[in-house]
């Protein structure tokens, strides 16, 4: 299901944690969501429980620009942070997967929810064409919530950054 990337050495000799790449239909059996609500389309450089890079690349097609703002599609802003979400969400369950014992079951199960969005700021439109680049630094746990940075750019220019909470457990 994973493709390793082989650990590089840093300078000081210590080693990099070892990172993971996840295809689309890697994703999908990751998490619960399916079309129209699967914003992400492949993962990279994820550092199980800690960190991770991915992508998400926005069509015409995409259900939302047939309502919102039609004659100048404009991908929403909630949509973009659902996408952050969203790969916050791959590196969480990504240490359930890559764990020495892993986690038997659908590891879908335990993705959580978003709990709140705080300091997002938006400074760039995003447009049918563009190829969103996400990241996501997962922070301090706090009892059953875990604080998170995700950034979101279309090139070298920043679309949104800012910070999320997110519950570390789904309740059935």
């Amino acid at each position: 299901m994973t493709t390793a990337i082989a650990p590089a050495r840093a300078a000081a000799g210590k080693e990099k944690p070892k990172t993971f790449a996840y295809s689309s239909d890697d994703i999908k059996r990751m998490l619960p969501h399916r079309w129209p609500m699967l914003m992400i389309d492949r993962a990279y450089d994820v550092v199980p429980g800690v960190s991770g890079r991915g992508v998400k690349s926005v069509s015409v097609n995409e259900p939302f620009f047939a309502g919102h703002y039609p004659d100048h599609s404009i991908m929403p802003g909630v949509m973009i942070v659902e996408a952050m979400a969203q790969l916050v969400a791959v590196v969480y369950v990504a240490e359930l997967l890559e764990a020495p014992t892993p986690a038997e079951g659908d590891p879908s199960g335990s993705v959580g929810y978003l709990g709140s969005i705080s300091s997002m700021k938006f400074s760039r439109l995003v447009v049918p064409g563009d190829q969103l680049t996400l990241e996501a630094k997962l922070g301090q746990k706090l009892g059953g919530l875990r604080s998170v940075s995700v950034r979101a750019s279309v090139g070298t220019e920043l679309a949104a950054a800012g910070s999320l909470i997110v519950t570390t457990e789904r309740k059935g």
